[in-house]
């Protein structure tokens, strides 16, 4: 996000809440909102936080300006424009460090405040937390299939444009090694990857032309794309052109295990050992977990990325928990949620293996062990970031150690119970 927040980034039924509530004095309640996930996306056995940082950047910039206030005038009283246009979010916000492994009924994100300032932000927080950590929990199932062999984000054709930039920031999130959006590198200091697409060998008179260009222009280290034509002639043209260094080739249509292989014998016979085969095309962490015997060096992931790999949202709720210190809960079926401003905690062996997730009402007396972890943290007070907020580089780092900690069978891609359990721990 960049600029200011506008009203566009809430929602009608907020304002309409919020109108009522002045209207009749209970706005100014102090009330608590929990964010959490009643289930994982189906046959999923983790989740992972994603959009934190973002979030947060995001409610402390949160405002009415003129233009917003405008377009509300034919559609909210008096009283609410005017509490509108001095908006500025007074509260305090915990939850998950962004890269946190969660699980059903984890209290991700937790905002106190008055009922009015923190209603108002309900869609603002979930649209950031339900997309990114769709996306990191994804990408992170792609990461372990990969197993060590880095995976380029390229998947900024395939979705809304400010949501590919904030994609291939949750895939970097999740361990993908580059992306090839340029807006997430600047605005974010991911570092960014690419090669030439089939229109630029289309454009010249011969595939040895278009190579002879790309070498000439971006060096021998390139990654030339060898299947525009026949993959065979186009790789033995790539070493003709750019000799045995030449960085990698890339592979994009067809039987892409089947076509490395041959690929990787020829590329030897022609004295090409150190360069580098890149597979792409519509590929997801099923694909890429059956690709791991293949002399397959790195991998390009668009669409499967950028949609979540079939679950494009977390299912993330953000609801009412505490009314001035009061305990409420919502009792509709298969939609209920727990009374009280809830923490978590989790257990795990000595060996570093966790074991199950503790969520207790807070005030509650949890008895803690020596490898218990508590896992909410402070994200904002009096209405502005804490300092010393986790980096991007730092909440990569605990994707990875979240990763390990899981139980062996948590890692499988097969659809299965989430990898820990949940345990409620009532007041």
């Amino acid at each position: 996000m960049t600029g200011t927040s506008t009203a566009l980034l809430t929602d009608h039924y907020e304002l309409t809440m919020v109108a009522a509530a002045l209207a009749d004095g209970t706005a100014a309640r102090q009330c608590v909102f929990e964010t959490f996930a009643r289930r994982l996306p189906n046959g999923r056995r983790y989740g992972i936080v994603g959009g934190t940082a973002r979030v947060i950047d995001a409610i402390s910039r949160f405002t009415f300006g003129d233009a917003e206030l405008a377009q509300l005038s034919g559609v909210l009283d008096g009283a609410t424009i005017d509490w509108l246009a001095n908006y500025r979010f007074t509260g305090d916000v915990d939850g998950y460090p962004e890269g946190e492994l969660y699980f059903p009924g984890s209290p991700l994100f937790t905002v106190r405040g008055t009922f009015a300032e923190a209603v108002v932000l309900e869609t603002l927080v979930l649209s950031i937390l339900n997309h990114d950590s769709a996306i990191v929990s994804a990408g992170a199932r792609m990461v372990s299939a990969a197993n060590g062999r880095p995976i380029i984000e390229m998947g900024g054709r395939r979705t809304h444009e400010e949501a590919a930039v904030a994609s291939a920031r949750a895939a970097y999130l999740a361990g993908f090694a580059t992306t090839s959006n340029l807006e997430a590198g600047r605005r974010y200091g991911i570092p960014t990857a690419g090669t030439c697409a089939h229109a630029f060998t289309l454009l010249h008179d011969s595939e040895h032309a278009a190579f002879t260009a790309q070498v000439q222009a971006l060096g021998v280290e390139t990654t030339l794309l060898v299947d525009t034509y026949d993959i065979t002639a186009g790789i033995q043209t790539a070493i003709e052109v750019a000799g045995p260094s030449l960085g990698a080739i890339r592979i994009d249509s067809g039987d892409v295990g089947v076509l490395a292989r041959q690929a990787r014998a020829q590329l030897d016979s022609l004295g090409a050992r150190n360069t580098r085969i890149v597979v792409s095309g519509d590929l997801d962490e099923y694909a890429i977990a059956a690709l791991r015997a293949e002399p397959v060096d790195a991998y390009g992931v668009g669409t499967s990325l950028v949609t979540g790999s079939g679950s494009p949202t977390a299912g993330m709720v953000y609801k009412l928990v505490e009314v001035e210190g009061r305990p409420v809960a919502k009792r509709s079926s298969h939609k209920e949620s727990r009374a009280g401003r809830k923490s978590a905690l989790r257990r795990h062996k000595p060996t570093g293996t966790a074991l199950e997730e503790v969520v207790y009402v807070v005030g509650s007396e949890i008895p803690e062990g020596p490898h218990d972890r508590q896992l909410q943290v402070p994200l904002m007070r009096d209405g502005q970031p804490v300092d010393d907020l986790p980096t991007l580089e730092s909440s990569r780092q605990r994707v990875r150690e979240g990763l390990v900690s899981l139980p062996w069978e948590g890692l499988k891609l097969s659809h299965g119970e989430p990898a820990i359990q949940t345990v409620n721990v009532e007041k």
